[in-house]
């Protein structure tokens, strides 16, 4: 446990090291009095159509696992579906390349008493779709808006080719992980072999029959949700939707400041670009690269005075300000959890 608390310490302070460069970066060579002026100069109703948009983005995968748990048996409420996507929200934004969010969102799913099977084909499903629309968006804007994206991202098309490929990779190894019984079943006997041959596990004939009813369940699940192409094509919506709310918060940023002269389109296409150039980025939460793209991508789109305060005020909601709510979910949960295990062992001892 000590190793694990370490761990995450160490993930935390990557994270807030990486953080406070990339503030200073971006106010390096700025006024803060003038940027603190712009910002406040913002129409509220536009900043609370963004931060609306910001917590509609996390909420929207909350209805994603709750709508899948629910066709697959599980029992969960919407409250604690939410609290599994602010949880794989924050783990995602302080790990690199977003690996921590899923581990910890199956590790707080088990402790509710879900299956692990049908646990580990709902966060896969939720990565696969997550990753095919923004694949399915790269593309999109490759094929027919390459001009005005050649145009606006400049030297960054290199990093959105990158960018676009890895999630192309990343779609297909989760589709064969999902489709190909024989792939899952090989890394998770690997895995196991390795710990036993470490001396971290004994050889269990328990263990080996637990190993291969997770994959009975785990192909169940798949196969059961293949069946019912609703539900995928719903997921599927879903997500789509999910993921524009991110990009429609940068245009309601902009209309905020009462700016015009570029279409909602543009704004959204533009910020669509950026997350599939840096998604995949192995920093926390893509940051300095997002912020560096920002500055070159909507240069032509803000005001030189409102470049910089645009992009605090979209970083700050689409990012850092789903952080503090996400970290406040961990530790209520967490608190949670940890009173719910001493209450259980209280009452094993009235028993006794």
């Amino acid at each position: 446990m000590a190793v694990k608390v370490n761990k995450k310490l160490l993930y935390l302070l990557f994270f807030l090291f990486v953080m406070g460069l990339t503030i200073y970066t971006m106010l390096q060579g700025n006024d803060v009095g003038e940027i603190l002026i712009a910002i406040s100069s913002m129409n509220v109703g536009y900043l609370f159509l963004a931060i609306l948009a910001a917590l509609i983005f996390v909420v929207l995968e909350a209805v994603i696992i709750w709508y899948l748990m629910h066709g697959l048996g599980e029992t969960n409420s919407m409250l604690q579906c939410i609290a599994y996507s602010f949880i794989g929200y924050f783990y995602s934004s302080i790990t690199p390349s977003a690996l921590g969010g899923q581990p910890m969102q199956l590790y707080y799913m088990r402790k509710d008493g879900n299956s692990l099977s049908n646990s580990s084909v709902i966060l896969m499903i939720l990565a696969l779709f997550s990753k095919l629309v923004l694949a399915l968006i790269g593309i999109v804007l490759l094929v027919f808006w390459y001009a005005p994206l050649t145009y606006y991202l400049k030297s960054f098309m290199a990093l959105y080719y990158l960018g676009l490929a890895l999630n192309i990779i990343s779609v297909a190894v989760l589709l064969a992980a999902m489709f190909v019984p024989g792939i899952v079943r090989q890394i998770t006997q690997s895995i196991d072999g390795f710990l036993i041959r470490i001396h971290i596990l004994k050889l269990s004939k328990e263990r080996q029959l637990k190993i291969e009813s997770f994959i009975e369940g785990y192909h169940g699940a798949v196969n059961f949700l293949m069946l019912n192409k609703t539900k995928i094509l719903v997921v599927f919506i879903l997500t789509f939707l999910q993921r524009n709310c991110l990009y429609i918060l940068t245009y309601f940023v902009y209309k905020g400041f009462s700016l015009s002269g570029t279409s909602m389109v543009t704004v959204v296409l533009l910020q669509a670009a950026i997350y599939v150039a840096v998604e995949m980025m192995p920093l926390p939460g893509a940051q300095g690269i997002t912020e560096l793209m920002y500055y070159t991508v909507f240069q032509g789109v803000f005001t030189s005075a409102l470049l910089t305060p645009s992009l605090m005020v979209t970083r700050g909601l689409d990012f850092y300000f789903l952080v503090i709510i996400s970290l406040i979910v961990v530790v209520a949960k967490s608190f949670l959890l940890k009173k719910d295990v001493k209450s259980i062992k209280i009452e094993k001892k009235r028993i006794i």
